[in-house]
């Protein structure tokens, strides 16, 4: 009988191209896993890669995906991050078994540290990731703005230094305007970034500004927000369309700022701002090389609405919320993913590809499909205890704008129309429901903002529509659930952190 513990035996020779390289992915035999709170950002991977699997926290699909393994709830601290997540998951006995009845693997993350490398290692799994300590580095807000303006690319007029008080933040920001942004180093979704006005803004946030070293201090300008996903690769950058980001829907999330959705169109913006986000996307890419990363990273972009000149937002060097977008349209399934190029510089095989042609090819509108997603949080200052979840699938939405389940499914692909939708449902039955937390995304074809960057009818139709198949009840200590926070007797930190 053969030994299930030997490791695999890749390819030896050179893949020439795609079609090569999808095949070899199609005969993968290394065991692959996605390990994070939920597969909602590879999702659709193990159709591409043989022996793919996901391992999760949280069971979005109720037991149907094939390819999904949930290890049971078992005791632990409560958690503060992705990382703790992912760290808890590699420490159970139920997962440690699984991975090694499959024999020595590669793991991919969405978020991970020092320990998570540990832990893998011990499983005989190699990170496909860049170290932990460079992305770290790289994921430092003010890191990126250097890196950046160092490389010619733009970034909102800003000043980087620590604030003591308010007088010191406007002596600091005297050529910026009257009004502020101000991030510091490492945060998401809007939690550490803050508006500042006047002496009232700085009250509410001093806490959270005063301590925490060098801050970035920008100019507040009036932005519509896009994503470029790209991937740094031995021969080069490939760099996916722009896509426009949602951001601060109140409907959608309480952090104003906070991200909460994407569109993907062609033509979106005008050609002069996609070209200008994709050379300053391949300039990054080569600055990001030449610190010794490679794979998955996103650029969050600016577009002034008074100037239309285009600034860099921010960078997450990592696989991101948005992926499933770039990772599910017509220009990728044409070609491959783009999480596809990542995991083959860690596939032990040399390979040859044209990166202009690709690039070429997924910037002609004609290879651009229209899909839209948004990330549903609660919104409200309560605490409760879900009592009622609609099911992750397929729902429908009629002529009078109401929805209703149509079938259960795992691909976005099934969207037949503007009236279909795909719902992943986050947060279930006995889980808490607390201001910020995720419960859900939902993904649909065609557009969910109009050109004036607000949510469209239809938009506010599949929002409403699905919250109103969630139901809860007061918290009690009888009836708290897995998301429940540790203790009863205060409200929960709000959206600690995000899951996506």
């Amino acid at each position: 009988m053969e030994n299930q513990n030997t490791a695999p035996v890749q390819s030896t020779r050179t893949l020439h191209g795609l079609s090569d390289i999808r095949r070899f992915f199609r005969r993968n035999d290394t065991p692959i896993y996605f390990i994070s709170a939920t597969n909602f950002n590879l999702l659709g991977a193990d159709e591409w890669v043989h022996h793919f699997k996901y391992i999760n926290y949280i069971d979005c699909f109720d037991g149907q995906h094939p390819n999904l393994f949930v290890p049971p709830e078992i005791a632990h601290t409560e958690f503060q991050s992705i990382e703790d997540i992912n760290n808890y998951l590699l420490e159970h006995k139920a997962v440690a078994d699984y991975v090694r009845s499959r024999g020595p693997g590669k793991a991919l993350f969405l978020m991970f540290d020092e320990n998570t490398e540990r832990l893998a290692r011990e499983l005989d799994l190699e990170v496909c990731l860049p170290p932990a300590s460079l992305r770290q580095h790289l994921d430092d807000k003010l890191v990126t703005t250097r890196i950046a303006e160092a490389a010619g690319i733009d970034c909102v007029p800003n000043v980087m230094a620590a604030v003591s008080s308010y007088e010191d933040l406007r002596r600091l920001a005297a050529d910026l305007g009257p009004d502020l942004v101000v991030q510091t180093a490492f945060g998401d979704s809007g939690h550490t970034t803050f508006m500042i006005s006047d002496e009232e803004d700085w009250a509410e946030h001093a806490d959270e500004i005063v301590g925490a070293g060098d801050v970035k201090i920008m100019k507040r300008i009036k932005p519509r927000g896009t994503a470029v996903e790209a991937c740094v690769t031995r021969h080069g950058t490939i760099v996916a369309p722009i896509m426009t980001e949602l951001v601060g829907f109140p409907e959608l999330t309480p952090y104003e700022g906070g991200w909460c959705g994407n569109e993907i169109f062609a033509n979106a913006f005008n050609a002069d701002l996609r070209d200008q986000a994709r050379d300053a996307t391949l300039a990054m890419g080569e600055c990001l090389r030449r610190e010794g990363y490679l794979g998955y990273f996103e650029l969050d972009f600016l577009i002034d609405r008074d100037t239309d000149k285009l600034y860099l937002g921010e960078m997450n060097p990592r696989i991101t919320g948005a992926s499933s977008i770039t990772n599910h349209a017509a220009f990728s399934l044409s070609d491959m993913p783009l999480f596809m190029f990542h995991l083959l510089e860690w596939m032990d095989v040399d390979y040859t590809l044209d990166v202009d042609e690709i690039n070429r090819r997924w910037a002609e509108p004609d290879n651009i499909d229209s899909w839209g997603q948004l990330v549903l949080k609660h919104t409200a200052d309560a605490v409760g205890v879900i009592t009622q979840a609609p099911p992750t699938g397929i729902w429908r939405m009629d002529a009078d704008g109401q929805i209703s389940f149509s079938r259960y499914d795992t691909h976005r692909y099934h969207v037949e129309s503007e009236a279909e939708a795909l719902f992943v449902r986050i947060a279930g039955v006995g889980d808490y429901w607390y201001e910020g937390a995720d419960l859900g995304i939902l993904v649909t074809r065609g557009r969910l903002m109009n050109d004036d960057f607000e949510l469209n009818r239809r938009a506010r139709a599949w929002i409403d529509g699905i919250k109103s198949h969630f139901q809860a009840s007061a918290a009690s200590a009888e009836n708290q659930g897995h998301l429940a926070p540790s203790a009863l007797k205060a409200h929960p930190v709000p959206g600690s952190f995000k899951l996506l």
